[in-house]
């Protein structure tokens, strides 16, 4: 049998181990704007709206989501969104078999360079009640040395000499803010996705400093009638690859330009905070609270931070996957006993979560051979990545006096991946906004991390701290000194 092409219309065609969306998709209100729309939000956040609108008496609940797309690559996903019909293929793995399923609920995809105005006057349609964002750890213009607004970030520097010709995320939801306020709209809610700690407390002191720069009224408006909720989202999602839509074709029937794969696991804690309403997400599994933060702390500092301790080794080591890292009896013991050693003792009690369990769990995900998530992705970004899921626990270890030898390990990979070559001379991707500096100056360093620790824009006040430069220094030196394999040894000896 041929593959089918994944449209409306074909839906009915296709076979039968596909689940298609058990709702009328022409009934759709996209009252949510998502920027962003990359592979974890179409594994997360859309399938658990795609799930609420498929229980009986949901399917005219007015939601559904309207994509955009700020950058110059997103042209590719706007053809396939747009060839789709909005939709394409979510791809479960795991031990047990892969098992598809069709996401329905996008019902329009905005790309904003060719259509600025269009995108403009959809945020500030009066029909728009939640802004969603997956705009990347980096994309919320902090400097990590600081804490405060970066103001002298090439994206705001344009933005504030031109706003009527918004570039980025900020921009645009300046200038549509400015428009509903004109109108006499509300402010719709922002909702961060991104894995940041108080995501949306940071969501609101950035935007907020941004809007400032540009009116005073517009900014003062925002902070009395805007809402920010903080979340924490969890789902460990690869990159799509020609493999996976061969994948797709091959095993469930289906051409699909764009189909995203992921683990079976997922988690979404919501901070209840939506004055312009909102979807009843705790229907299909989300947990809607008033206090995220114990949740985010716990995920950040244990799962993301040991995905940056697991990538920059196993990348040196020539691993490609994170299964394949987690197989390497070093690299898992650096995994564990970090967690174990240094970041548990910093954590609180959580309502509901065995925190033992917790971190058997991300070991059984990070292992996940289905998956094979790599470790390019996960080491994207890592100077907005280390400071927000590393940082913080070198910071509060250090005030209580636990230690920090393994957190400053990862920090002292990182910097030796920065150089760009693998243990067997094999070049290491860099994907980072700031990738010509760092590489700069991780080989102005070589194996002493003076350079690379002069960032307070990264390290702030621990570019200052003895006990962590020196752990960090002795580190680099001894992956340059001894070689990866040695280090790793030796530091989990």
């Amino acid at each position: 049998m041929s593959a089918i092409e994944l449209k409306q219309a074909n839906l009915a065609n296709l076979p039968g181990n596909v689940t298609v969306p058990a709702y009328a998709r022409e009934t759709l209100v996209p009252s949510i704007v998502h920027i962003g729309v990359g592979g974890f939000f179409r594994a997360h956040q859309a399938v658990y709206l795609d799930d609420l609108l498929a229980l009986p008496g949901q399917e005219h609940a007015q939601w559904g989501y309207c994509g955009v797309g700020l950058l110059a690559h997103d042209a590719a996903m706007r053809d396939a969104m747009r060839a789709q019909d909005g939709m394409y293929t979510v791809v479960e793995r795991s031990a047990a078999g892969d098992t598809a399923r069709i996401i329905g609920c996008i019902g329009d995809y905005l790309y904003a360079p060719d259509e600025p105005q269009a995108v403009l006057e959809k945020l500030a349609d009066p029909g728009t009640r939640i802004v969603a964002l997956t705009i990347t750890e980096g994309g919320y213009y902090v400097n990590q040395g600081t804490g405060e607004f970066d103001a002298q970030h090439p994206d705001i520097v344009h933005e504030l000499a031109h706003p009527e010709s918004p570039r980025c995320s900020f921009g645009y939801l300046a200038a549509a803010l400015a428009l509903r306020r004109e109108r006499g709209l509300a402010p719709f809610t922002i909702m961060s996705c991104d894995n940041l700690q108080n995501n949306g407390d940071v969501t609101r002191k950035m935007l907020l400093a941004f809007v400032a720069l540009r009116d005073g009224d517009l900014a003062r408006w925002l902070a009395s009638d805007g809402s920010f909720p903080n979340s924490m989202v969890d789902r460990i999602t690869p990159a799509t690859t020609d493999e996976h839509r061969a994948l797709v074709r091959d095993s469930f029937g289906i051409i699909d330009a764009w189909p995203v794969v992921c683990e079976p696991f997922r988690q979404w804690v919501i901070e209840d905070e939506f004055p312009q309403g909102r979807p009843a997400w705790e229907l299909v599994g989300a947990q809607m609270t008033h206090d995220v933060l114990p949740y985010e702390k716990m995920k950040l500092r244990l799962l993301n931070a040991s995905h940056q301790a697991l990538c920059y080794i196993g990348m040196q080591l020539g691993y490609t996957f994170a299964h394949e890292a987690m197989e390497d009896p070093g690299i898992r013991a650096l995994v564990r006993r970090m967690m174990d050693d240094e970041v548990t003792p910093l954590l609180d009690e959580v309502e509901g979560i065995d925190l033992a369990r917790y971190k058997d769990t991300l070991i059984e995900r990070f292992s996940n051979p289905a998956v094979r998530d790599q470790l390019a992705r996960i080491g994207t970004e890592g100077s907005a990545r280390i400071p927000k899921f590393v940082l913080p626990s070198v910071r509060e270890a250090l005030a209580k006096g636990g230690s920090i030898e393994l957190l400053a390990f990862t920090v002292a990979c990182w910097f030796r991946y920065l150089e760009g070559h693998d243990e067997a001379g094999r070049e290491m991707p860099l994907n980072d906004p700031y990738a010509a500096r760092l590489r700069a100056l991780a080989l102005q360093g070589g194996a002493d991390a003076a350079a690379l620790l002069s960032l307070r824009e990264l390290f702030g006040e621990l570019s200052d701290t003895a006990a962590f430069t020196q752990a960090v220094g002795q580190s680099l030196a001894s992956l340059y000194g001894l070689g990866a394999r040695a280090a790793l040894e030796q530091i989990v000896a």
